[in-house]
């Protein structure tokens, strides 16, 4: 299918709107309130591409398109829609908060890592990384929403609440941007280790000495590591141990807060920082997920509208420094090897879990997306990593056809089980699922599809994203609860367990993301192929060239005749199609043959006149 991102938001939009207001209120549903990023995500589906998509602009009542307002009809009018969604958006703040501290809780996205056992509500109400990243996004996205929306009304009530939520959305994101900060972690390692051992095995494919892989390791991370020993700014104490260059590290973000990580100084009143659990070891699904949060915080939108204030900008700026290292480090990890990236080789092994799936492999090629966008990418690494994602696709059975009991199908349902690492916490051992491969799948793809120059690269990006796409649109709820959302996994793997429960607000929102980066991707000029604009200005020279020998040969035209007008026509003609050049060469080369037709045909003509005398 098509990807047409404005029909299928505006789809997505109605059946959300059709959900979450059913009797014109909203209704939060059984478990609002419990989970921090199920709320979060059910609102960013609404308020992102309200913020990120001019389009889908909600703020100005008086610009809100005719198809937008009709889409969201269950909320109301042009003008109740944005104050529905500052009372709702209150209510969020109010829902996640203890005292003056805001809460992260991960909710019922938590699970026993043993099925038969059930977690206690101190284990559910835990921060996580999900929720830190989330909220990020959705702070800044509300902020950017209420600085517009505050300046198109004037009933008091609602200037008050918009000022009440200014004032709780700023203290989540500085509070969110603190736990960031706290669940960074490096962790480092000898090579004799369990973690060195498999990082050896992983980076020299199994064939490569221990030690040749230290010394290139050395060699490749010196300067990394150099910044992070004298980055103090980090907050990890890991001076030392990297000071050993015979040993190896990692670095990303931990599934939560880290044990013993220490308070972040901030003027900002955020409440009391809570103690950290989880064990000091990077996760490639947290790290992904947070480096996804941490770069809306320098995003054009946020820089442009003034959305952070003077402490949080010293917050993101240490956050962007984080953001930066973990990039580079991933990226270098994946590329280790010029001729065969370990990468390439599927599917990838965690060195601190000691688990494997394509799901991780997506997880690096995810860090590897960021950092090619980040240092625009040559041709060569673009073209590899879509080769990699082609690959994703296939195993994870999204472009390819299902065997019986294929194993690929647990990469969708039930998910990807990853195991939560603690020393402390007490209680059955915890975990988190994730089942929104194919959703990270489309929005790296789009990602790349924005990146690409190549035009042959960007076919292929742009095919696969519709197949990946068309697989996600047949997992749509069509019937029950949650019409018209998702995920309904059974309807692309009829072999696969019918997956009991509410509906997925993580793959809807996933989707929503996606097809707003899909709008995007559209605003973007076309790519200029260098062999059609050789071409088109060849027949522009040949069309300029044969409409001044035509006008030469013409006698001259009476005003207002056919052949006065159609001269004039094809010089208008000629005139868009040169001023396409550049930037459209193959419109340029549709116009320019359609104006050599008319020339041809005005000398055709010319002859059988003379001819005929």
């Amino acid at each position: 299918m098509q990807i047409q991102p404005r029909q299928n938001l505006l789809s997505i939009w109605q059946s959300v709107a059709r959900h979450c207001y059913p009797d014109g209120a909203w209704d939060w549903g059984e478990r609002g309130g419990f989970s921090s990023v199920a709320d979060a995500e059910r609102l960013l589906c609404l308020l992102y591409p309200a913020t990120e998509a001019p389009a889908f602009r909600l703020d100005a009542p008086d610009t809100t398109q005719p198809d937008v307002e009709r889409s969201l009809k269950a909320i109301g009018d042009a003008t109740e829609i944005p104050e529905s969604l500052v009372k709702v958006l209150t209510e969020f703040m109010d829902k996640h908060q203890a005292a003056d501290t805001p809460t992260f809780a991960g909710g019922h996205y938590f699970t026993a890592l043993n099925p038969d056992q059930e977690l206690t509500k101190e284990q559910r109400d835990l921060g996580v990384v999900d929720a830190y990243s989330l909220s990020v996004t959705l702070c800044l996205a509300t902020l950017g929403f209420l600085k517009v929306y505050q300046s198109q009304t004037e009933r008091p009530s609602t200037l008050k609440l918009i000022d009440r939520l200014r004032d709780a959305t700023s203290g989540r994101l500085t509070a969110a941007m603190v736990s960031l900060l706290r669940s960074f972690t490096v962790d480092v390692y000898e090579v004799g280790s369990p973690q060195g051992q498999a990082l050896c095995r992983l980076i020299g494919q199994g064939n490569t000495p221990d030690r040749t892989v230290l010394q290139r390791f050395q060699e490749r991370f010196k300067a990394l590591r150099a910044v992070i020993r004298e980055s103090v700014v980090l907050g990890v104490d890991v001076e030392e141990q990297l000071g050993n260059e015979n040993r190896l590290f990692e670095c990303g973000w931990a599934w939560g807060l880290v044990k013993d990580a220490p308070e972040v100084e901030t003027s900002e009143s955020i409440g009391e920082q809570p103690s950290g659990v989880a064990r000091g070891v990077p996760y490639l699904y947290f790290t992904v997920v947070a480096l996804d949060g941490i770069q809306d915080l320098f995003s054009d939108r946020t820089l442009v509208l003034g959305l952070l204030n003077q402490e949080q900008q010293k917050l993101a700026d240490a956050l962007r420094l984080r953001w930066t290292i973990t990039q580079q480090y991933w990226s270098g990890i994946a590329r280790f090897d010029d001729d065969r990236w370990p990468l390439e080789d599927i599917p990838w092994r965690t060195t601190g879990q000691q688990l494997e799936s394509e799901y991780f492999s997506l997880s690096v090629a995810a860090i590897l997306v960021q950092d090619l966008v980040r240092r625009r990418a040559t041709d060569e690494d673009l073209t590899r990593t879509v080769g990699v994602m082609e690959r994703l696709a296939e195993r994870g059975r999204i472009t390819s056809s299902t065997t019986r009991s294929d194993p690929a199908v647990l990469l969708h349902n039930p998910g990807v089980a990853l195991p939560l690492q603690s020393d402390t916490l007490t209680g059955p051992a915890m975990c988190w699922t994730m089942t929104d491969f194919s959703g990270q799948l489309l929005k790296r793809t789009v990602q790349l599809c924005s990146l690409s120059r190549n035009v042959a690269a960007h076919d292929r990006l742009l095919r696969l994203a519709e197949q990946t796409l068309d697989h996600l649109w047949t997992r749509r709820i069509t019937e029950g609860d949650g019409v018209g959302l998702w995920d309904n996994v059974h309807a692309a793997y009829p072999g696969s367990p019918a997956r009991p429960g509410p509906l997925s607000w993580s793959i809807t929102e996933r989707v929503t993301e996606c097809l707003v980066a899909a709008q995007q991707l559209y605003t973007q000029a076309p790519i200029r192929s260098p062999e059609t604009g050789a071409l088109a200005r060849a027949l522009l020279s040949e069309a300029s060239h044969l409409l001044g020998t035509e006008q030469m040969e013409q006698p001259a035209p009476i005003a207002k005749s056919m052949e006065g007008a159609e001269l004039k026509g094809i010089e208008a003609d000629l005139r868009r199609a040169r001023s396409l050049l550049d930037t459209q060469p193959g419109t340029s080369c549709a116009l320019t043959l359609s104006v050599l037709s008319r020339l041809d045909a005005l000398a055709r003509a010319r002859a059988a006149g003379r001819q005929g005398a």
